[in-house]
């Protein structure tokens, strides 16, 4: 079998993907991308029909070029798709597509990237497969004797389909948000959150998000209280879908169910509700298969890292996971920072001629 030489092997095609290889790019050094996607947009491919950016185009771009401004205040997922097929066409990236990676091993002074198309081996790799494939759905008692059916957000891609269906809509984010907002209008649909959702000003925006988060994770960083006022990634943004639901009354969320039942589920009070599907909106986590063999992934399902370098194994890095991989870095404006930084420290290490760690 013919074994493919490269510096660094970037796993996952998506906007983490794209932003490290920017910078690769930009320091002359030797990568390949490898996605497992059909087509470029990495996750944003699978989203929902109406999913909307909560920051408008100029605050949600990738490095080097800003995403262009469109007719509407924040960006469809098509747009976002759109915008990431001509990054790649504009820098000329070296994607190879679909290409599904199957084991990462040590290979002496390398690491071995086994995938469906054959074998590569790197003087690093960067894992930016984000989390879309891991979806979570979390255990209720009884769930096994529900005859409804239950889909997770991951696999949601418009209202349709569940018009004149009793459907419970999982999840406080902002995701349980939107869809909550359209099925409103096309269905029974009952919105069920841990705890009452954080609803942001009408006028904030995805933009004073990150720069709130990332405020607040420096001051504990530098050990002081931060100054920035409560709202984090996770709160609801009004966005217009949202703020047309809030003001029908459809907005209005209820605590959890006790267990499901044959039909439906049972309320914490003892009453019984029937329904016929269960939207989970309840998150992810990483999609790491690919480095399971390698003993890396803690009961969190992270890794343990210094900024995105794998402690137990430095050839390995791993950039757009969220906040253990960087402020803001799951998100298109916030992954930039993680991405410059972790190509910087590769740039080191090969001009040195190390292994890729700092």
């Amino acid at each position: 079998m013919t074994v493919q030489e490269v510096d660094v092997v970037i796993v996952g095609g998506g906007q983490a993907g794209l932003a490290t290889a920017y910078h690769l790019r930009r320091a002359s050094i030797d990568f390949v991308i490898l996605d497992g996607e059909a087509g470029p947009g990495g996750a944003w491919r699978h989203g929902w029909d109406s999913l909307r950016l909560f920051s408008p185009a100029a605050y949600s771009s990738l490095p080097g070029w800003p995403m262009p401004p469109g007719g509407d205040d924040y960006p469809s997922r098509n747009a976002v798709i759109d915008y990431l097929t001509r990054y790649e066409q504009r820098y000329a990236l070296p994607v190879h597509r679909p290409v599904d990676v199957q084991t990462i091993a040590d290979d002496g002074d390398r690491l071995r990237i086994m995938t469906d198309k054959g074998a590569w081996r790197a003087r690093g790799v960067v894992m930016a497969t984000g989390t879309w494939r891991h979806p979570y759905i979390p255990t209720y008692p009884g769930q096994e004797l529900f005859d409804g059916q239950q889909i997770h957000s991951a696999h949601y891609s418009g209202p349709e389909r569940f018009a004149g269906h009793r459907v419970l809509v999982v999840g406080g984010g902002n995701s349980g948000a939107q869809l909550q907002a359209e099925l409103s209008l096309v269905a029974d649909a009952t919105w069920v959150t841990e705890r009452p959702p954080v609803f942001l000003p009408d006028e904030v925006d995805g933009r004073v998000l990150f720069q709130r988060a990332t405020a607040r994770i420096k001051a504990f960083q530098e050990g002081r209280a931060p100054d920035a006022p409560p709202g984090g990634l996770g709160d609801i943004v009004m966005v217009a879908p949202v703020k047309a639901a809030r003001d029908r009354g459809n907005l209005v969320s209820v605590r959890p169910f006790a267990r499901f039942t044959r039909t439906g589920v049972l309320w914490t009070d003892g009453t019984e509700t029937d329904i016929d599907t269960v939207i989970w909106c309840t998150g992810f986590r990483p999609a790491l298969d690919p480095v399971a063999g390698l003993g890396l992934i803690e009961a969190d399902g992270t890794v343990a890292v210094d900024g995105t370098r794998c402690h137990r194994n430095p050839k390995l890095r791993f950039v757009g996971y969220g906040t253990w991989t960087g402020p803001g870095s799951a998100t298109l404006i916030g992954v930039g920072r993680s991405a410059r930084n972790t190509a910087a420290e590769i740039a080191a290490a090969l001009t040195d001629g190390l292994p890729i760690k700092s």
